[in-house]
């Protein structure tokens, strides 16, 4: 009697869906590998990244040791002494000046400075313009006066027929005298030369004063030449 077997018992048949199943078991279990691997290296990787940033960002400071300040200088003491006198004791201060005579130091001599003071220098200054001005004895009228009863006409003016004014300048002084007189427009004909000579003869004046005090004063006079 022949025996056959089941066809559900036959492994014949089942084959290639075995083969099928070790084929996929096998694709997982590789693909479980190789992923388990990757997250392993890429882990590893990630984490020595990590740990170089670290590294990198950190940074030593170091503390230098703060040394203390110098002492200060000594500073000497100075002490202050009294001695305490009666009332009546006699002080006697005394000034010793050590000089070696030679005979240089003999023929030295001291020659004294001269300060010349405010009244010296108005003494020499001429004022052009003063508080109180120089004035001829009994005014202006009486200047005109004189001029007319002193001025003789000189004879070639006359003949020429030279007529108008001389401008005459001079400095009336402390004391009132008439010093430097000088043409300083002439018209001719001797004109200038009688100007300077009338003045010349003329009284003292009554001087010019500045801050209470006599001073010299620069005067300018007009003395007109008129034929009549």
């Amino acid at each position: 009697m022949e025996l056959k077997k089941n066809p559900k018992a036959d492994l014949e048949n089942r084959r290639g869906l075995y083969l099928e199943i070790g084929l996929v078991v096998t694709l997982v279990a590789a693909l479980v590998a190789f992923n388990v691997k990757t997250y392993d290296k890429e882990e590893k990787v990630q984490f020595e990244r990590q740990a170089s940033e670290e590294q990198e960002e950190i940074i030593i400071q170091t503390q230098q040791e703060e040394l203390p300040p110098p002492p200060p200088p000594e500073t000497p003491e100075v002490t202050t002494e009294f001695e305490v006198v009666e009332d009546d004791a006699e002080i006697k201060t005394e000034l010793v000046v050590n000089a070696e005579v030679t005979d240089d130091t003999k023929n030295i001599e001291i020659t004294p400075v001269k300060i010349e003071d405010e009244e010296e220098e108005e003494d020499v200054q001429i004022f052009t313009v003063v508080e109180n001005d120089p004035e001829f004895p009994g005014g202006m009228e009486a200047l005109y006066k004189y001029l007319r009863e002193n001025i003789k006409y000189p004879q070639l003016a006359r003949d020429n027929n030279i007529t108008g004014k001389v401008y005459v300048t001079f400095v009336v002084e402390r004391d009132g005298s008439i010093a430097n007189p000088r043409v300083l427009k002439d018209i001719g004909g001797g004109c200038g030369a009688e100007a300077i000579r009338v003045v010349k003869s003329m009284p003292k004046w009554t001087p010019g004063k500045q801050r209470g005090k006599s001073v010299r004063v620069q005067f300018n006079l007009p003395v007109s030449f008129n034929l009549q």
